[in-house]
């Protein structure tokens, strides 16, 4: 247990990210649950905090952070950039804005949040960021060539983070999650297309969200401290590389 740490999570208001949130309160963190358009459930106290952030928009990130530094009366030591976006959409009808708005969101999203909370990570010589990317950004996308553009490159960004601030304490990992049972990949899964790639998963089963949170755990901890600027597969062996 981790204690007296802090952890900011981009997107926890439902799905891996409400799960990924819910997974640390309970190992003694105190966690700062960022959404955009529903709030969580549960409501503030001394281990939570519900604060709203616009990830596309730099004003809107500067003050969530400040409001969770505010409550906690600490700065932010962990950092999971979890939220992002999906669309399923044949190549040539993806339009400049798709890409645009996907990129903006799913890449430049984390690369803001991180520039934000690194300062301090460095002022503190420890911290921990985790990027929750895609096995769509390994092995590419059928019907998401833009959403799997955005997690290739966010895959780039965990290592170049890496090779950059190590050397202050700072870990930087990805975890690349497969097929997961969550709202955002609900529609995929229902086409024959999700279905037959459910059949083809070595281990038999889809994932989880607490599959990925007790990853984004394990990274968190000081047991991780050797590992930085790797990508975690989380697919059940769809993908080795």
């Amino acid at each position: 247990m981790e204690l007296n740490k802090v952890v900011f999570i981009t997107g926890a208001a439902r799905g891996i990210g409400e799960t990924i949130a819910e997974y640390f309160i309970k190992n003694g963190y105190k966690v700062a649950c960022g959404f955009n358009t529903t709030p969580p459930i549960k409501h503030n106290d001394n281990t939570r905090c519900n604060i709203y952030i616009d990830i596309s928009n730099r004003v809107s990130i500067k003050k969530a952070i400040t409001e969770a530094k505010d409550y906690f009366k600490q700065d932010i030591d962990i950092v999971i950039n979890n939220a992002a976006i999906a669309q399923e959409k044949q190549f040539l009808t993806i339009t400049d804005d798709d890409w645009a708005k996907m990129l903006d969101i799913n890449l430049q999203g984390a690369f803001r949040v991180t520039q934000e909370v690194l300062p301090s990570m460095i002022k503190n010589g420890w911290g921990k960021v985790i990027n929750i990317t895609s096995i769509g950004g390994q092995w590419g996308g059928f019907n998401q060539v833009h959403y799997a553009a955005s997690k290739a490159a966010l895959i780039s960004f965990t290592q170049s983070i890496a090779k950059i601030y190590s050397k202050d304490g700072i870990n930087s990992n990805a975890i690349a999650i497969g097929l997961v049972a969550t709202q955002m990949s609900e529609n995929e899964l229902q086409t024959e297309a999700g279905q037959e790639k459910v059949k083809g998963i070595p281990i038999g089963r889809l994932g989880t969200k607490e599959d990925i949170a007790k990853i984004a755990l394990f990274l968190a901890s000081n047991d991780s401290s050797y590992i930085t600027g790797q990508t975690i597969n989380a697919n059940g062996g769809m993908y080795f590389g």
